[in-house]
């Protein structure tokens, strides 16, 4: 795999944020990152000056992705030291792939109180439960993703059958609004900030959501390499400091939150500042603990309901001296 690095990374599609030269003796951290909701990341990428240990302790060298899915592949390959992931790209990769990581902060989860992930109808449509589905057509962003597969453990603990009685297609997020608006899906999945703005249109009505799933439920959460972590702790643990360092700043600083994630994401300012870091946000914490018993409660969930083909143990994801918050 690692004489095939480049090509990977160019099937990926990926981008390289390029560093400066640095002392030979300042170990290189390899971090894969995506868009959205990594504000922590974001603040040390464009303001690397906030952060002491960040150029003296070690070093980062940035790589951009389309997905978790993807970054799983690159941490596979050791292109990647660690990355963004989620629950479900983690457990795919480590019994697909034989991918062995740790899990070391969390970046942003659902919980009562604070945006969650739902599903949309038409505010005047005839469908007021699940039931009333039957025969429709369903958007989610990809199939094999986290949203996907709680669409699916949402319509079988509601009595129906994902594959016989609902078409679910392939809609992607920026045009799932308009999907529903046009009637080329009766149901679709809505996330910020396109959720924000189909309520200010008003037009659209929330029929249920993921926390009728599960709640509390971790959306990303960082991971490491076992190999790297355990040949290189300290460079870890820098790293994870330096992350509850951002995610501190960012919860902070309102404006600063704004400044970085737009510079990053290219998305107007205006925009992000009605619900960045606000309760029409994802919840984050301060100290980025992970909240393992929910990354557990996924991973069984999924496990019975065929989506994972071996059941998985928290406890073979974590070393406690490289877990947020670290002392």
């Amino acid at each position: 795999m690692k004489k095939n690095v480049q090509a990977i990374l160019a099937a990926m599609g990926v981008m390289m944020v390029a560093a400066p030269t640095l002392a030979a003796d300042i170990p290189e951290l390899k971090v894969g990152w995506t868009i959205p909701a990594e504000e922590a990341k974001y603040l040390m990428m464009k303001r690397p000056e906030m952060f002491p240990d960040l150029g003296k302790k070690y070093t980062i060298k940035w790589t951009q992705f389309q997905g978790t899915s993807p970054m799983i592949q690159a941490m596979r390959a050791n292109v990647l030291n660690c990355s963004t992931m989620a629950p479900m790209s983690l457990a795919q990769g480590s019994i697909e792939s034989g991918l062995k990581a740790y899990i070391v902060a969390q970046h942003v989860y659902e919980k009562k109180g604070f945006f969650t992930v739902y599903w949309a109808v038409k505010k005047d449509s005839p469908i007021k439960s699940a039931a009333d589905l039957k025969g429709k057509v369903l958007g989610t962003n990809a199939y094999g993703s986290g949203v996907y597969f709680n669409l699916v453990l949402w319509l079988e603990k509601n009595g129906l059958d994902p594959k016989k009685d609902v078409k679910i297609v392939e809609t992607g997020f920026p045009p799932m609004a308009d999907a529903i608006r046009s009637g080329r899906i009766d149901l679709g999945t809505m996330v910020q900030p396109f959720a924000l703005l189909s309520q200010e249109k008003g037009d659209l009505r929330e029929l249920a959501s993921q926390a009728d799933v599960q709640t509390p439920q971790v959306q990303i959460f960082e991971g490491c390499s076992q190999e790297y972590t355990n040949a290189h702790p300290e460079v870890v643990q820098a790293y994870i400091k330096d992350l509850e360092r951002a995610m501190n700043m960012v919860q902070a600083d309102h404006s600063l939150a704004v400044a970085v994630t737009s510079e990053v994401t290219r998305a107007p300012a205006a925009l992000l500042s009605k619900y960045l870091m606000t309760d029409k946000d994802f919840a984050r914490d301060k100290d980025m603990k992970p909240n393992l018993d929910s990354i557990q409660k996924t991973w069984d969930l999924y496990y019975k309901a065929g989506f994972l083909s071996k059941a998985l143990n928290i406890n073979d994801f974590v070393r406690k001296d490289t877990i947020a918050p670290v002392k």
